[in-house]
């Protein structure tokens, strides 16, 4: 061991025992099954270890209900092993080694050993058994997850440093670098994941051969990719994660509108750039959140600006603009989420909201009706939370002036909306009369015309408010006769 490295763990010593501590609380909790499972493995010949992710957060002292495990005994083994004392078991990972199953509120996965590689070419593992835990240990991503505790004896095994890393807050891999990212490419992101939900520090090899790799990344598949850049942007600090994924070349390779940004100055010409700018609106949008992470709130927050680049403009007064960044930058957003397979509700939900982030500005100058209000909350439906939320995140101004002044006025609209809201149920804000009525009215059957009635009412009803019966179907009458639906005389 180096001088260095002597000093780091003589300093961590004092976690360490803190962490094992954790670990002890942590293990006694769930004992009861993971013990009884052990000594079903070892009834059956096999080894049975608690491993990777479970030991990091019994150490961590945040273990939750699903734990971690691997064997020597291969899935039908396995399957022997606990049927009949679990409560439940799935197979669909199968084909990966790993059996689930679940006792007494714990969720169980048991994986068989594994020496797990790429080809270099396919998009997919190519799962190979090991035979031993040594073997396993050394195939893991990183030196915290790659530590693993014995079942029933409780003997920790620790071959690569990882209770050391995890005091010291390192990312580390139990190999080089390079040979973990070889064998699995999506390690790269997950080393920013880790950085994002854990707070640790990337080892500055680990950061390089990022840098050196990022390539690598294209062989992996747009939903594993999804997946771990979701849990990033849910971590506790993902401005950390994306500023690792930027700096590295890692988002050029999956959300380049990210790295695009970190080259447009704002349209205020002040210190900061668009970049700075939008993980500052991700800070803030974090800070209003209610319970837990809001990913769509956060991701507009990310892809708020990400029109800028493509709208920018300089004028004869040399001033920035970026005239209808908005709606460009709903048009990517929604092209990067179906790339990286998105749902299409959570998609949806995220381009709504940057198309809909500019609409306030201009309200202070008190130019918008109860019509623009009516409108404002209708386009944001059940979006308005977030969209407020959104709003707020996005100033960012150091001008003490002018952003008292923004709050006061995002403060106003909330009331007016709540005013309004509470003369006309602006919730389900929907026309005076409802189908049957058009069709009863105009003497027409279901059909495009009854659309066409039902969006024209709608329209009067956003801007006038609500309509009596009477005018309602005076009104209906009238743009009937209009579009040469009924006779004008």
């Amino acid at each position: 061991m180096s001088e260095a490295s002597a000093a780091a763990s003589a300093a961590a010593r004092p976690e360490l025992t803190a962490a094992q501590r954790n670990a002890v609380a942590e293990l006694l909790r769930v004992s009861p099954v993971a013990d009884e499972l052990g000594r079903r493995f070892a009834r059956a010949g096999h080894e049975l270890h608690l491993v990777g992710g479970s030991v990091r957060d019994a150490l961590l002292g945040r273990l939750g209900n699903d734990l971690d495990f691997c064997t020597d005994a291969h899935p039908d083994e396995t399957v022997k092993v606990i049927r009949g004392w679990a409560e439940s078991i799935w197979e669909t990972g199968r084909e990966f080694g790993t059996i689930a199953c679940q006792r007494d509120g714990l969720n169980l996965e048991i994986t068989t050993f594994r020496a797990e590689v790429y080809d270099q070419v396919s998009r997919n593992p190519v799962v190979r058994y090991g035979t031993s835990l040594t073997e396993d240990l050394k195939r893991r991503d990183f030196t915290v997850n790659a530590m693993a505790v014995s079942l029933p004896e409780h003997r920790f095994t620790d071959p690569y440093g990882g209770l050391a890393d995890l005091a010291a807050k390192i990312i580390r891999t139990p190999g080089t670098p390079e040979e973990s990212f070889r064998d699995d490419p999506l390690r790269m992101l997950r080393a920013a994941r880790f950085a994002a939900q854990l707070r640790f520090a990337v080892h500055p090899d680990v950061r390089a051969a990022m840098a050196r790799m990022a390539g690598d990344l294209d062989r992996i598949t747009a939903e594993r990719i999804r997946d771990e850049f979701t849990k990033l942007l849910c971590g506790a600090d993902p401005v950390t994660g994306l500023r690792l994924l930027v700096d590295t070349g890692l988002a050029e390779r999956f959300l380049p509108e990210l790295t695009g940004l970190k080259l447009t100055i704002d349209e205020h010409a002040q210190h900061k750039d668009v970049y700075e700018h939008t993980l500052t609106v991700v800070t803030n949008a974090m800070s209003m959140e209610e319970e837990g992470c809001d990913f769509v709130l956060r991701m507009a927050a990310l892809m708020h600006d990400v029109g800028k680049p493509g709208t920018k403009a300089v004028g004869s007064d040399g001033r920035v603009s970026f005239h209808h960044h908005e709606v460009v930058g709903a048009r990517l957003t929604k092209a990067r989420m179906k790339a990286l397979r998105y749902p299409k509700d959570v998609t949806s939900q995220v381009v709504k909201l940057v198309g809909l982030h500019l609409r306030f500005y201009g309200y202070g100058r008190g130019e918008w009706t109860d019509s623009a209000v009516r409108r404002y909350v209708t386009d944001a439906g059940d979006l308005l939370s977030r969209l407020h939320k959104l709003t707020r995140s996005d100033c960012t101004t150091r001008n003490r002036r002018k952003a008292a002044q923004l709050a006061a006025d995002y403060d106003a609209l909330e009331e007016r909306i709540a005013r309004i809201a509470a003369e006309e149920d602006l919730a389900r804000v929907r026309p005076d009369l409802d189908g049957n009525a058009i069709m009863e009215l105009l003497g027409v059957p279901p059909g495009p015309v009854v659309g066409r009635a039902w969006q024209h009412l709608k329209e009067l009803r956003l801007e006038r408010g609500p309509l009596d019966r009477d005018e309602a179907e005076a009104e209906l009458l009238r743009w009937a006769r209009a579009e040469g639906i009924l006779d004008r005389t």
